[in-house]
């Protein structure tokens, strides 16, 4: 009888590792170094190693395993093809065949961002929800599109790529993706930074964010909690952007909620009322009881999600 699910979040610094049982129960999780030398040549080897290595501990026969869900950082196509990972130095490659072969369990590999979206759904923020946006704040912005309970990933696996949609044509700097105006260049914990910078210089009023040398997305969000008025401001700005560019998805998506992980998330209530005050100016009247909840898997949200994509194999 097969009892148990993988979840693999393979990221730029670490893959992560969880064991969870057919309910989706996490047993056991850990990580190992992503070895991204000679371009990435030995990550799923070294993934491959270390799964047997804690199925042989625990005394799992491979024969109990239903599958392995893995998230990437990048595009990846329905058959497990990923269009390339700048991050870990990979070419267009069939990853799903490749661990496929090592591990000799079924694989299903989705973007990390996807995945991300879909732990979420099954055990974090937007559990109990079928149709759901993932919007995920840290450096960049990324999402994941949840509709009827499958991943959205469109044809080359960019879709739920929200970080790049564009919400100011008239942009003079460009985005790490090469585009201007992009989402994230607002909205991301840089962007949050590079708003407090620009009214800084604008604004005359005194603010306690002049005398931090190297301010951080936190330090805005914890000044304006206590009421430090350009800080107010900075967050005034990112909010009716993010929530504009909200009401837009939702005019297309119509989803029962938006979830908010990532490391800005963990500003919390103030976060969140902030975003939905300015969606609920612009939303469209039939969408306007979309709900806003926090993500609460925080970096398990990726094997949780691999669990999932597991389950469904």
């Amino acid at each position: 009888m097969k009892k148990y699910l993988l979840g693999i979040d393979i990221g730029g610094t670490t893959v992560k590792l969880g064991l969870f049982n057919n309910e989706g129960e996490l047993l056991y999780k850990w990580e190992i170094e992503t070895r991204k030398i000679e371009n990435g040549k030995y990550i799923l080897s070294d993934i491959t190693d270390s799964i047997n290595s804690i199925l042989e501990e625990r005394n799992i026969p491979k024969e109990e395993i239903v599958g392995a869900g893995v998230g990437v950082p990048g595009p990846v196509k329905d058959d497990g093809t990923v269009l390339g990972c700048v991050n870990l130095g990979w070419p267009v490659f069939n990853v799903s065949q490749a661990l496929e072969e090592l591990l000799n369990i079924p694989i299903k590999v989705a973007n990390d961002a996807n995945i991300a979206a879909l732990g979420e759904m099954y055990k974090g923020g937007g559990k109990g929800y079928e149709d759901m946006i993932m919007v995920t704040l840290g450096t960049g912005v990324g999402g994941g599109v949840i509709i009827k309970g499958q991943v959205i990933a469109g044809v080359t696996g960019a879709g739920g790529e929200i970080g790049h949609m564009n919400v100011n044509p008239h942009e003079k700097t460009s985005c790490n993706c090469g585009r201007k105006g992009c989402l994230e260049q607002y909205t991301s914990a840089t962007g949050i930074v590079r708003l407090a910078k620009e009214i800084l210089e604008k604004e005359s009023c005194d603010s306690k964010l002049r005398s931090i040398e190297n301010i951080t997305a936190k330090d805005v969000f914890d000044l304006a909690k206590e009421q430090d008025e350009l800080s107010k401001k900075v967050i005034e700005k990112f909010s009716s952007i993010l929530g504009r560019a909200l009401s837009n998805i939702a005019c297309i998506c119509n989803p029962d909620v938006f979830v908010i992980g990532g490391g800005v998330s963990k500003a919390g209530e103030m976060l969140l009322n902030s975003i939905k005050e300015s969606y609920l100016e612009n939303a469209l009247y039939a969408t306007t009881g979309t709900e806003f909840k926090l993500a609460t898997l925080g970096n398990d949200a990726g094997i949780f999600g691999g669990a999932k994509l597991a389950k469904e194999i």
